[in-house]
Formats: C-alpha cells, structure tokens, sequence
C-alpha cells in the first residue's frame, strides 16, 4: 500500500509538471520553430545537398547557440515586463532606440517578402495561383490575431510548429543510409576541405541560426503571456525544447537533400521539392507542405515582432489580448505589414532577387547590436537584481557574439562583393 500511495504521488507530481510546462510552453518553441522559416529551409536543404552529410555536425552545435541567447529573452522579459524595443529606449536612449527600431522594421518588412515567396512557391507546385496563396494567407493570418487572446494566437501558432516537423517523417521515408548519418555527427571537414564555398554556405547557417526578429519577437511573447520571475526555468526548458527540435528539422532537411539529390545545386527548397516529385512523389509533396509552413510561420512571428515594437516605443496598445478597438495602431499596423509584404510579391518581375540581398545586408547591421544591447541590459544589476548574467554566461554569449558579429560581416561582405569569397 505504501508503494502503491509513493507511485500514485510520483505519478501525481508528474502530471503537475507536464500540466505546468505545457501552460508556460509556446514563445520558445514558436521562437525556434519559426527560425525553420523559408530561408532557413532552403539554406538547410542546399547543405545537404552540396556537402552531404559532412555537415550536420556544425548544426548541431547551432542549437546552444540559439539558446544561449534566446535564453536571454526569457529573463529580460519576466523581469522589466518589457519588450525589447521598449527596453533599449529605456536603457541606452532615443538615439539607439529608434536606429533598433527602424532598422528591425526594414529588416522584418524585407524578410517577409521572401516568406511570401517560399509560401507562393511551395502551394505552386500543387497548382495554386499565387494570388490564391496570398489571399488565404491573409485570412488565415488575420484570423489568428483577432480572436483577442494571445493564448489562442499561440495555440495555433504551435499547431504549425507541428507541421514544421514534416521534414522528420519525410527523411525516415527515403531510408537513408545510418551510418553516413552517424558519421555526420562528428566534427570533420567535407572532402574537398575548407574552401571559399564551403565558408559561404557555413555563413548562411549561422545566419539563419540567430535573427534580429527573434530577439524581440520572444521577449514581447513572454510579456504578453504574462510570464513572471518564478516562470523563468519553465521558459528556459520551453527555450531548450525549440532549439532542439530546431536542429532536428534542420538535421532531416540535410538528410532528405543528402540522400535523393546528392551533389546537386539547390537554389531554394522549392526546387527540391520540383526535384524530389520523380524520384518520391509523397516525399515532395510534404517537403512542399513543409515550405510553405516555414514561409507562414516566419512571417506571422516577424509581422507580431514589427507591431509589438511599434507598439512598445510609440505608447500604444500592443497586446494580443486586446481587441481591435482596443489596440488599432497595433492591428493596423500588423495589417499593413502583411498587406504590404504579400503585395510585393505579386508584382510582375519583381526584384525578388534583389530583396534577398537586402535582407542579407541589412541584417548585419542590427544583428551585432541587438546582441550587445541585449547582453548589455542582462548585466544591468539595477533592473536586473538576482537574475543578471553570471560569468559563465556573460563567457558563453560574449564569445557568441564576437564570432556571430565576425561571421555576419563577412556575410555581407560576401552578398555585396561575391567574388571575394568565391561567388
């Protein structure tokens, strides 16, 4: 009897935790998820295909990475009860808070353009006009954020961090080869060794790893969701559950590209799936499924990261859990940016292309800086208090950031004068 009541209150103890997790669960995993957007994809599945296996090893280590400092987010938010945009005002002044501002705005706008136009691609190949692709997309978008509830909002948004996970089941359908796979794991240099190709294509993965949207976008979830200083490990352990299963689809994607179009060039994950129609027609399918869930789920989270800084800096009303009426500029203003992005892509030859380098360029100027504002403000003992950076976290993010600062320059170094790092 007594081993009975022991397993019935561990089994009760049990409950409550997974109870607990799942009700602080949502900003990031969505965070992370979402960094599997229609760049990151299409930048997964050319690895794989040009370097085979050899570097799943790297994105791995990708995963703390992104932790480390998403992490950040977590403490900064449950602690000021402010967004990001709001803090750096706070903090460092108008001057620094308006060039964050601007800059992210830009950068968030650009971005959504190329998840628009990984979403119009992927339905293309199922047939669907693009102005179709657009259109429910909008609806499907402004449906979420007008329920007046952020739970709701993050609900479903999770509801699309579970089909991102396609690409898994996808790679075990092909049957690809273990030990290849296993080997991956471990650290080593393609054949070929370390060329200017290679270093470009391990720049778009760091690239894709940490975004700018991402730092604000997870810190104005936390508030929004209410999360408090004794909510902090559950939103670390939801922060470590998305950067794994972030590394996990970006471990399926280079397995599928790896397996099926080896030594191929793939421009973008549309064409792979074009490609993979041939040779496993299902296959194809989910991988164009799972594109266009990338190119949703990247803007729903970068369009909410613009509209709660707008929010944040100007004094309006900025909470999903307001309704309309009760924060218009904040609604209007993640209308616009959604009407404005899906609209660019319907343009007859549009500058796609171009976007594209832009995106790249502009990113190295607000990414070193969020990153230094960021650890900056987690060392702020007033605001702070118990929950500052500790030395092994100050060692870790600084060490981070310099590399990430190093790598993103040369990024856009390399998207305005390819020809120095080999084209």
């Amino acid at each position: 009897m007594n081993i009975l009541s022991k397993f019935y209150y561990r089994y009760r103890k049990l409950l409550k935790t997974i109870r607990l997790y799942l009700i602080i669960a949502g900003p990031g995993i969505i965070v992370m998820v979402a960094d599997n957007d229609a760049g990151g994809i299409t930048t997964y599945t050319a690895t794989g295909a040009q370097y085979s296996f050899h570097l799943i090893w790297f994105l791995i280590l990708l995963g703390p990475v992104a932790y480390y400092v998403q992490e950040m987010t977590v403490r900064l938010g449950a602690v000021t009860k402010r967004g990001h945009a709001e803090a750096i005002f706070h903090s460092f002044g108008a001057f620094w808070g308006w060039f964050s501002l601007l800059d992210l705005v830009l950068l968030d706008w650009l971005t959504m353009i190329t998840e628009f136009i990984g979403m119009t691609a992927a339905m293309s190949i199922f047939g669907v006009p693009p102005i179709v692709t657009v259109i429910i997309s909008w609806i499907v978008m402004g449906t979420m954020v007008l329920q007046g509830r952020y739970w709701t909002w993050e609900k479903v948004a999770l509801v699309f961090c579970g089909l991102n996970l396609i690409y898994i089941p996808a790679a075990i359908m092909i049957n690809p080869p273990v030990d290849k796979i296993l080997h991956g794991f471990i650290p080593h240099l393609p054949p070929g060794g370390f060329t200017n190709a290679l270093f470009f294509l391990l720049m778009a993965n760091i690239g894709t790893t940490i975004a700018p949207w991402m730092i604000f976008f997870q810190q104005s979830a936390v508030v929004d969701k209410g999360m408090q200083e004794k909510d902090m490990l559950w939103g670390k352990i939801d922060t470590a559950v998305g950067s794994f299963l972030t590394v996990v689809v970006a471990i399926g994607c280079i397995v599928l590209t790896a397996t099926l179009l080896p030594g191929q060039i793939i421009n973008d994950d549309a064409e792979a799936a074009r490609r993979f129609m041939p040779i496993n027609r299902h296959v194809g399918a989910l991988l164009a499924i799972g594109l266009f869930d990338a190119g949703f789920l990247g803007a729903i989270c970068i369009s909410l990261a613009s509209s709660w800084a707008f929010g944040e800096v100007f004094g309006w009303a900025h909470s999903l859990n307001h309704k309309v009426k009760e924060a218009p500029w904040f609604y209007a203003y993640y209308f616009f940016d959604l009407l404005l992005a899906g609209t660019v892509v319907l343009i007859p030859r549009a500058p796609l292309v171009l976007i594209t380098l832009f995106v790249q360029v502009i990113a190295v100027t607000l990414l070193p800086a969020a990153l230094v504002f960021l650890i900056l403000l987690l060392n702020n003992e007033e605001t702070m208090g118990e929950y500052k950076n500790t030395l092994f976290q100050n060692v870790a993010n600084i060490g981070i950031v310099v590399v990430i600062i190093v790598i993103s320059t040369l990024y856009g170094i390399s998207a305005i004068f390819p020809k120095i790092l080999g084209g």
